[in-house]
């Protein structure tokens, strides 16, 4: 004799097949001490019940004419509980494994995300392991799990779209790393690493589905690829962010400096070995005579010097710049230009906007004359590229970064936002303050 199924919901309602023997003439069916809910006496050895509600293990029992007898037992399982070990959410596509945990999950013979259902392995009474199934779209979905003892719901799994990945701000910053940027794009509320070059991020913080706030970690001269990767999926930004070399002066024959000048960043000469006049001259970081940093960041210089004046220009510029004010751009000049009061370059509003002013041979600033940055504008994205020799005149106050091929002349009372790099030639300084701008 036998009851098949023997396990069904606390609350009834499950078909189950009585067999044995002698079942003709049937005028009860009882689970426990309750009533079956129906029977129906197929053949004297087949009895087909449905079972009414009830809880536990129970004796079930057939009445007929010849007396009572029990054809077996019958477990009441409770329903089924559940959740999602976190988190709740995975790609578009599916096939990702996520862990469902609670109680009564043994006899579970179906999950489901929305309308579409899963495979799944039963580790335990308390534990199943499920691949996800994809979905058409983006969103929330119900999970229902089916026992024998009902229906687990009320769990949701949100499938996610692929991040995209705009912008990176600021787009460029020191090779040591340590700086703040603002990485813009979508579907980043799930981030599970930030990384530039395959090198995880020192610390992000994810500011809502569009914005990930991101600390650099040390890189390598050059454009870095800036890769974002979330439970949707992964995506990646090539060369979307640039790590800028440690030196503020780089000489290439010699750097001489006379009074009471201040360079905030690293210093150095490559090929040349002569450095002079530090002290009085003070450096706040590293002094580099010809050693392999300041080797590197002569290579550096002429690989940045080559791509930037290759660009193909927006406009040309002739003369003086003075009293211009400028949008981003590549600006293009055969010969000199000078500057003679203000130029003002213009970000509107966007602080990765870059100009790069390539100038065939020399750039002369009169006295007092300056760059003025406005509307997001950064001095790191300011590149002068000078043919031959570059020099900056008593108290101007200038920003950008100075890439000459010969020499290099900040003449008294000269501040500098930037750099100054020379590359065959000599820096030449006299009581300057000069700033690297990250």
């Amino acid at each position: 004799m036998s009851v098949s199924p023997n396990q069904g919901s606390t609350g009834g309602g499950d078909a189950v097949t009585l067999t044995g023997s002698h079942f003709t003439g049937t005028t009860a069916v009882r689970y426990g001490s309750r009533q079956a809910t129906s029977f129906t006496v197929v053949s004297d050895t087949t009895t087909d019940t449905i079972t009414p509600s009830g809880h536990g293990a129970v004796p079930v029992s057939v009445t007929t004419a010849g007396g009572t007898g029990v054809v077996g037992t019958f477990y009441y399982l409770p329903p089924p509980s559940l959740r999602i070990e976190p988190p709740p959410a995975g790609p578009l596509g599916g096939g990702n494994t996520v862990v469902f945990t609670g109680l009564g999950l043994y006899t579970t013979s179906e999950v489901r995300f929305g309308t579409q259902a899963a495979v799944f392995t039963v580790d335990s009474d308390g534990q199943l392991t499920v691949t996800v199934p994809a979905a058409d779209s983006a969103g929330p979905v119900g999970v229902t799990v089916t026992t024998r003892g009902g229906i687990a719901s009320g769990v949701t799994y949100t499938y996610l779209n692929p991040p995209s990945l705009t912008a990176v701000t600021l787009d460029s910053g020191p090779v040591d790393g340590g700086n703040l940027v603002v990485i813009t794009g979508t579907a980043f509320s799930y981030t599970t690493s930030v990384t530039f070059d395959g090198t995880p991020a020192l610390s992000f913080r994810v500011a809502s589905d569009t914005e990930i706030d991101a600390v650099v970690p040390a890189g390598t001269l050059g454009s870095a690829d800036v890769t974002v990767t979330t439970l949707g999926g992964t995506t990646t930004a090539a060369d979307a962010y640039t790590y800028l070399g440690r030196f503020a002066v780089l000489g290439g024959a010699s750097v001489t400096n006379t009074g009471l000048s201040i360079v905030t960043g690293d210093l150095g000469v490559s090929p040349g070995v002569s450095i002079t006049g530090f002290p009085p001259g003070q450096v706040n970081g590293s002094i580099h005579n010809s050693d392999a940093a300041a080797v590197a960041a002569h290579a550096d210089l002429i690989t940045t010097y080559n791509d930037s004046v290759g660009q193909i220009p927006d406009a040309g510029i002739t003369g003086d710049l003075g009293g211009q004010t400028l949008p981003p751009g590549v600006y293009n000049a055969a010969s000199s230009i000078g500057l003679t009061g203000t130029l003002t370059l213009d970000a509107q509003g966007d602080r990765n906007a870059e100009w790069i002013f390539q100038i065939g041979s020399t750039l002369t600033t009169a006295t007092a004359s300056h760059v003025l940055l406005v509307n997001g504008a950064t001095a790191r994205n300011v590149i002068w590229l000078i043919g031959s020799s570059a020099t900056l005149g008593t108290d101007t106050d200038f920003a950008g970064r100075v890439l000459a091929q010969i020499s290099i002349t900040v003449n008294a009372g000269v501040t500098v936002n930037g750099q100054v790099l020379a590359i065959n030639g000599s820096v030449t300084l006299d009581t300057n303050r000069i700033t690297r701008p990250w």
